[in-house]
């Protein structure tokens, strides 16, 4: 691996959620890639705040006695939509519209938790 993606990569072992924008601004580009959609223009790399909402979310039912979990999409404060999970919900608790924060778990794995209890 190579690029953009081992530099998101190696990012994510530091501990920093990072994304890209067109150099000289623009919205946000995820995933990681070597220029921009649609015209090549240069991409730079940049801090993201990890603040997000979820955009949708469905439960996967495993069989008993393993705990279902949830797969979420996350629209993030700078435009980038993100698949990953939230923590620390239950089925009734996750909402369409909840305010959530990135937070870089073991693996390296971003994951959500509800806004005000997780940080990058």
């Amino acid at each position: 691996m190579s690029g953009a993606a081992q530099h998101w990569d190696e990012a994510l072992v530091a501990g920093r959620l990072l994304l890209q924008r067109p150099v000289g601004g623009g919205a946000a580009v995820f995933p990681p890639r070597e220029c921009a959609p649609g015209n090549g223009a240069a991409l730079e790399w940049f801090e993201a705040s990890g603040r997000g909402t979820v955009y949708s979310v469905t439960w996967v039912q495993r069989r008993p006695p393993e705990e279902p979990y949830n797969v979420v999409l996350v629209d993030l404060a700078e435009g980038a939509r993100l698949m990953g999970r939230v923590e620390g919900v239950t089925e009734t608790s996750l909402q369409i519209g909840m305010a959530v924060r990135a937070r870089i778990a073991e693996g390296p794995v971003i994951v959500f938790d509800p806004a005000g209890e997780g940080t990058v």
